[in-house]
């Protein structure tokens, strides 16, 4: 055949598509959880240094927004949509719980009736009561909110990221940098949900880089120097900086950004690749699958187990015994009541999240057990 008319040789797009879950991300984010939960508790600032875990979480989510915009079976809207079915009814619930309850309380919405849509579509903060309690128990809503905006933006930053990677992920540095300086007044409402975005914008990048593969192709080097120079420059920032929290990166949106995103290039560079050693520690792969099953829940719900544990110790104080039996007033103990609490809204409300996935409701999700069939082979349930 002439060369004109020989075929042209397929072109295979450099994007390395993981198949099936992948169980050290899984591991990750329940290690993120369980450090926002004891972070809560105990308000120690320098855990936002030894496990930056809202970092972790969004280079997590942005990787998985890559891999189903890469499905080729969906357009960027339909994937948009597949993620905010699966994001809102557990959101929905939780802000139905809420408002009855500071409803209970006493609290009216006022002339605050209109952002009551921000319980629905969360793009921006709900009108609260002005109590403690119900500020406390709202605060994780700030994650979502990003969530959502970064879910909304995706197909367009993955088109920018595949144009120019790291480029665009250091853009987002950058704009963190501005951000932290003021130089850009903004609007006091879109100044917290830019700030968030642009803090964690790189972490996201990040994400769609560990999905491409390419986070995976850098030089041991070349690794070690962007992780150890961003993380240095981040840590430096942050201690000359200390705000009145101290030194915690959650103050500090250009400490966290930078820390965050060298803290997360090390461990999607150097961890290992899938993570099947979860599987032969059974209680760890127990609360890796349970805590991804119910990440939802546990991110929405934890700050309510915290105040009911307060509540409750509260009622401890007045029993003698108890008092003289029990450190009441050791933040160890509410850190010991919250997990059970949370488990119980775990088993109230978990449903949530199966339903809005469209699978079957578990109640308390464990992992697949393998199963003999008929020609003596074994297969595990759920495996793809």
């Amino acid at each position: 055949m002439p060369p004109a008319e020989r075929p042209a040789p397929p072109v295979v797009p450099p994007v390395r598509r993981a198949r099936g879950r992948n169980l050290y991300l899984d591991f990750l984010r329940a290690v993120a959880l369980v450090r926002v939960v004891t972070y809560h508790t105990f308000n120690w600032a320098w855990l936002t240094l030894a496990f930056p875990a809202l970092g972790v979480m969004f280079a997590l989510a942005g990787s998985l927004m890559a891999r189903s915009l890469d499905r080729g079976d969906r357009t960027g809207r339909a994937v948009i949509r597949a993620r905010m079915r699966r994001l809102l009814p557990p959101v929905w619930l939780f802000g139905l719980v809420m408002v009855a309850a500071m409803v209970w309380r006493g609290w009216r919405p006022g002339a605050d009736w209109a952002r009551m849509v921000f319980w629905i579509v969360p793009v921006d903060e709900p009108p609260l009561a002005d109590t403690d309690w119900a500020r406390q128990i709202a605060a994780p809503l700030w994650y979502i909110r990003a969530y959502v905006l970064f879910v909304i933006l995706s197909p367009a930053l993955l088109r920018v990221f595949r144009k120019a990677p790291w480029t665009s992920t250091a853009a987002f540095l950058a704009l963190a940098a501005l951000a932290q300086s003021g130089g850009v007044p903004l609007p006091t409402r879109v100044e917290a949900p830019v700030t968030d975005l642009v803090t964690f914008g790189a972490c996201w990048l990040l994400g769609f880089a560990h999905h491409d593969g390419l986070v995976r192709r850098l030089p041991v080097g070349r690794a070690v120097a962007v992780a150890a120079g961003v993380m240095a420059v981040g840590g430096w920032f942050a201690l000359t900086h200390p705000t009145e929290e101290g030194y915690d990166l959650g103050s500090i949106p250009l400490g966290q950004a930078l820390w965050s995103f060298g803290f997360v290039l090390a461990l999607l560079r150097f961890g290992p690749s899938r993570g099947d050693w979860v599987t032969r520690v059974r209680p760890v792969h127990s609360a890796v699958v349970l805590l991804n099953a119910r990440a939802v829940t546990m991110y929405l719900w934890h700050e309510v187990a915290l105040v009911a544990g307060v509540l409750l110790i509260d009622l401890m104080w007045r029993v003698p015994a108890l008092e003289r039996l029990l450190p009441l007033d050791s933040a160890g103990l509410l850190y010991a009541l919250a997990w059970p609490l949370l488990g119980v809204a775990v088993l109230l409300t978990g449903w949530s999240e199966d339903r809005a996935a469209e699978r079957p409701v578990r109640l308390w999700p464990r992992p697949d057990l393998p199963r003999p069939t008929g020609s003596g082979r074994t297969v595990v349930r759920g495996e793809p």
